[in-house]
């Protein structure tokens, strides 16, 4: 009789503490880490001014609206320009997308490309191309979305962004990636890292760049405001998009300015190209964008010889000169009279911002004095030298470095108001957390609903060997129960429930 009443009694603590185990499990949201379900995938064309890029994105098939889990796994520059290049062939433009398509499909598993979303935004160079012939721009459109449809992905069409929209992208893009939104924590809780983390955004492309941050305070002019509701916080960001203020089209203005001083001469000295440096292009190559209208009385054949002079300090006058500081009474602004609240916090600055200054390896947070003390002797270089260190650089790369790190250092310190102080602020990355830095990320984002709008609820995924572990505690419970009942009959059949 003890000896059954041992067993019955051990019985019941071994159930009492399996009992116990599971309802730890069940008053957890326990779900267990999928093993062996293959990753999705996303493309999206980045079409640009200058060029058209594929990114193609990787994210785990269980993912559960987390942060940091999206991967870079391929870019592909496309061959030629932009698409807005081929306003007068639209056909070239969707036959230019298909090498990185092609290079994509070798990528994606044949089975998951159709589920596949396949997105293409275009940006300032289509702004400006629409602003100049709304037909031609939908005739490219048409032809490049034409090109996407004939590959097996889930193509979700092709549209224009806004300047706002490419600065708040962008803005997502490095936040999501920094992790400065919404952190999952070591305890399975989502939390929210001090405002005071989230990084602006600076952009620089061909045609437009884009300024993006938190400023802290109202912003004054709804005009340059994005509000963003993301992870459950709202965020009122300060972002705006100054169209031909990007590389290429400012480099042409430049000239084109020049040009005007010389009093529309036909030999033009140029003092941000280096000493030595020579060449002829026609009127209608200089003069062939919105940003840059062609004067009345010149005529498109004539040509001109351009003439470097090395020359650092008249080279920042002539940048200078592009902008125009005056603001409105009672009012702080960027330039051109735009709005614009002081910078705050930390910046990242990508895209052309990094390139030009990553050639002069002034990327690795040089101090203001630094950074100017090394632009202004390479800007004093002359054409002969300056090819021999470089063999490898682009020509026209290598003729434009000046310039354009002149005009990087302008539209910082001038344009957007940073000084001595906030220099220091600026963080010059092509790439963060091996993915490259740009709008196209935070617009797949958006578009797949990858980041909610509402904090995530408390998730715990539990490793394929713990929830194995979790199951097996379960059925040795329901095992240890149908035992006791077992051994409960047994004992009530000699000697009754009274003794029990």
């Amino acid at each position: 009789m003890a000896y059954k009443a041992k067993v019955i009694a051990g019985l019941l603590s071994a159930t009492c503490v399996f009992s116990i185990i599971a309802l730890i499990l069940s008053a957890v949201n326990v779900k267990p880490a999928t093993v062996g379900l293959s990753p999705q995938y996303g493309l999206v064309f980045d079409a640009g001014s200058t060029h058209t890029a594929l990114y193609v994105y990787q994210w785990p098939a269980d993912k559960e609206n987390g942060t940091g889990v999206v991967s870079q796994v391929e870019s592909c520059i496309v061959n030629g320009s932009g698409i807005s290049s081929y306003a007068d062939n639209p056909a070239g433009a969707g036959a230019s997308l298909k090498p990185c398509l092609d290079k994509a499909m070798t990528i994606i598993p044949a089975q998951q490309q159709r589920e596949t979303p396949t997105y293409l935004g275009a940006t300032a160079g289509m702004r400006l191309l629409r602003e100049q012939n709304s037909t031609k721009a939908e005739q490219v459109f048409a032809e490049v979305s034409k090109a996407i449809r004939e590959y097996p992905v889930d193509f979700r069409g092709a549209q224009i962004l806004s300047g706002n929209e490419e600065g708040a992208f962008g803005w997502i893009t490095v936040n999501y990636l920094l992790e400065t939104l919404i952190k999952y924590s070591f305890t399975g809780k989502w939390t929210h890292p001090p405002v005071e983390i989230v990084v602006g955004a600076l952009d620089l492309g061909g045609a437009s760049t884009q300024i993006t941050f938190l400023p802290g305070t109202t912003i004054d002019d709804k005009n340059t405001s994005a509000f963003l509701r993301l992870y459950g916080t709202n965020y009122s960001v300060y972002t705006h998009s100054y169209l031909c203020y990007g590389q290429k089209e400012v480099l042409k203005r430049l000239l084109a300015s020049l040009h005007q001083d010389s009093l529309y001469a036909q030999h033009v000295s140029h003092p941000c190209y280096p000493k030595g440096y020579q060449e002829n292009i026609t009127i209608a190559e200089l003069y062939d964008s919105p940003c840059v209208p062609i004067p009345s009385m010149l005529s498109p054949a004539q040509i001109l010889t351009v003439t470097g002079t090395g020359n650092p300090a008249a080279c920042r006058t002539a940048i200078l000169k592009l902008f125009n500081f005056t603001c409105g009474a009672n009012r702080t602004c960027g330039f051109d009279g735009v709005y614009q609240p002081p910078v705050r916090g930390q910046f990242f600055a990508f895209s052309a911002f990094y390139y030009n200054l990553h050639f002069l390896n002034l990327t690795e947070d040089q101090s203001l004095s630094s950074v100017n003390d090394t632009l202004w002797k390479f800007c004093s270089r002359n054409w002969m030298t300056l090819q021999k260190d470089f063999p490898t650089r682009n020509r026209i790369h290598l003729r434009d470095s000046c310039a354009a790190s002149s005009y990087v250092l302008t539209l910082l310190l001038q344009g957007y108001k940073f000084d001595n102080k906030t220099w220091l602020n600026i963080h010059f990355r092509k790439q963060v957390s091996n993915v490259d830095v740009g709008w196209t990320l935070g617009y797949m984002l958006n578009l797949t609903n990858m980041i909610p709008s509402e904090m995530p609820q408390r998730v715990v995924l539990l490793p394929e060997s713990k929830w194995i572990s979790a199951t097996v505690i379960l059925a040795v419970l329901f095992v240890l129960i149908f035992c006791l009942i077992a051994a409960i009959c047994c004992w009530k059949d000699s000697s009754g429930y009274e003794s029990l």
